[in-house]
């Protein structure tokens, strides 16, 4: 008997299980295609996920194989440089092959103990009050304390749980793809400048080597199941801008639409959804593999904690308290980014008027750190600005604050150098340090890096161990 069952291996099953690996959990990921996906599809990883990656000590792997690129121009493609002095140590996107940054997770996953069987799809599923006994397509039953659902916008979990999602269908469609084009640069630089003053969703971005990523615009929605070709591209092409460039040699080709929704419930019993399961919007500000990274983190250590025996009673609610209203965050900014890519004269005036408004520091900021993730705040109750906010990478006496959060563990940082964290010592570490670059006297962070805990009482401070990482060693 595994203690979780994941399905789908993408980026979100794959750094889910290694956070259940951190703390011993069984886990077995369970993906239906039978290799790698193998378009070469670029991705970009945000501020807040890059921070996630370097707390597990994994980000040095990962940037060997992606190229930094400046945090600006993300909402609505409207062209803003970033406001200065983002309060992170990774203030950049970090644009990376797709096949390669889910290879990477789902080594890091196997490296920390989990199994990963590819060719097994979720078929069905029964849950009673011990456990999921979870059926495949071949007729193979297995057996789970718990199952996650990571397995997509499409996500056979979601549906046999028969939890809604809610929304609005896709009412436009976009082609995207990466192939070469057969007219010089120049001419491309300029057709590109000549529509993109009317039409916000038709680009060709150049990545070298003759290569350009193609988006443009459709009128209408077809059938998603079916890929479209190159010849789709190249009429739409010619209906948007008068000529195809000339496009050839396609290294991958898709299709996206506007839909936008968001599952009902994150939990019904012994089953979770996590990522697209739970919630899809349209790709513009490239929001949506952060999201269920960062539903991953939040997730992981609440579900191992259930599963080790010392969770309280309401943490593993606390999932989806805390990451729906992210998503509908995200969600609702989605949707205003897409009315601004309107082509409509009452769209284009907000446009102008919002290009005009991010000339302010504090406009700027803000849509920035919607965009990056680094704005959330979890509402953990009322206390300073910096309770329910995740901590930036500061210099403590050690080095760098995430060199001590690859473990998956709470810590407290304590800047009095008199506080203990007693006996939740075997789920938190406490580092004293009175010169750590910190506002506050002392802070207790949660394994996802987001401040459970600001003051200097010791009682106080033992009353959020027990509400974060229930009760002392030896009493329950």
């Amino acid at each position: 008997m595994f203690d979780v069952i994941i399905a789908g291996c993408g980026p979100t099953g794959a750094v889910l299980a290694a956070e259940l690996r951190l703390h011993d959990v069984r886990v077995l990921v369970l993906e239906k295609e039978t290799e790698p996906v193998s378009l070469v599809r670029i991705v970009g990883l945000h501020i807040r996920t890059i921070e996630l990656m370097a707390m597990r000590g994994l980000l040095e792997r990962i940037l060997e194989h992606g190229r930094r690129r400046p945090a600006a121009g993300f909402f609505a493609a409207i062209t803003k440089p970033a406001p200065k002095g983002l309060d992170s140590a990774h203030a950049y996107l970090l644009g990376i092959p797709q096949p390669v940054v889910v290879r990477l997770l789902e080594e890091h996953a196997i490296e920390l103990g989990a199994q990963v069987r590819r060719g097994c799809a979720v078929a069905g599923f029964a849950q009673d009050d011990e456990g999921v006994t979870v059926e495949l397509a071949d007729g193979e039953q297995l057996r789970s304390r718990y199952l996650v659902g990571c397995d997509g916008g499409r996500s056979t979990v979601r549906k046999l749980l028969g939890v809604g999602f809610p929304g609005e269908p896709s009412r436009s469609e976009t082609l995207m793809g990466e192939m070469e084009v057969g007219v010089p640069q120049e001419e491309v630089a300029a057709k590109v400048t000549e529509i993109g003053e009317t039409d916000r969703r038709f680009s060709l971005r150049p990545f070298g080597a003759g290569v350009y990523q193609v988006i443009v615009p459709v009128a209408g929605v077809s059938d998603r199941a079916a890929p479209p070709t190159l010849e789709d591209f190249r009429q739409q092409l010619r209906t948007v801008t008068g000529t195809d460039f000339g496009v050839h040699s396609p290294r991958w080709l898709s299709r996206f639409g506007d839909a936008t929704r968001l599952a009902e419930r994150y939990r019904v019993g012994r089953v979770l959804l996590a990522g697209d399961a739970a919630h899809v919007h349209p790709p513009i500000g490239g929001q949506g593999l952060n999201l269920g990274v960062q539903d991953a983190f939040n997730l992981g250590w609440k579900l191992a904690a259930q599963i080790c025996g010392w969770a309280p009673e309401t943490l593993l609610d606390t999932y989806q308290a805390e990451r729906r209203p992210v998503a509908e965050d995200v969600l609702d900014t989605v949707r205003a980014q897409m009315e601004l890519l309107s082509t409509g004269p009452g769209p284009q005036a907000v446009r102008r008027l919002l290009t005009e408004l991010m000339d302010f520091d504090e406009v700027n900021r803000h849509l920035m750190e919607k965009i990056t993730g680094i704005g959330v705040r979890y509402d953990l109750g009322a206390g300073l600005d910096l309770l329910g906010r995740r901590l930036p990478d500061i210099d403590v006496r050690q080095g760098h604050l995430y060199g001590l959060l690859h473990r998956g563990r709470g810590l407290l940082l304590d800047r009095t150098e008199r506080l203990t964290v007693g006996g939740w010592s075997d789920r938190v570490d406490h580092l004293a340090d009175a010169t750590a670059a910190l506002d506050a006297p002392c802070v207790l962070l949660r394994p996802d890096g987001h401040v459970a805990w600001v003051g200097d009482d010791q009682p106080d401070l033992d009353d959020h161990l027990s509400r974060w990482f229930g009760g002392r060693r030896g009493h329950g």
